[in-house]
């Protein structure tokens, strides 16, 4: 998802997304503990992922605190 996208999203629905997306990164990594490691060129992209939503909720706390 592009960062465009991502801005047009809800704190709630980030942090949703975040959380989802780490549980799917769970399951890649016990996949690939366990020899079925079919899916490992899908973790890159999803810790991309974690980290624009991530920083665009820090930009926002910021944005919140330097605002009031």
């Amino acid at each position: 998802m592009k960062a465009s996208k991502v801005r047009e999203l809800t704190d709630q629905e980030l942090e949703a997304e975040v959380r989802d997306i780490e549980g799917q990164i769970w399951k890649l990594r016990f996949q690939a503990a366990t020899g079925q490691a079919e899916g490992l060129r899908k973790l890159r992209p999803l810790r991309k992922e974690i980290a624009r939503a991530k920083t665009i909720l820090r930009e926002r706390e910021l944005s919140e605190a330097h605002g009031k």
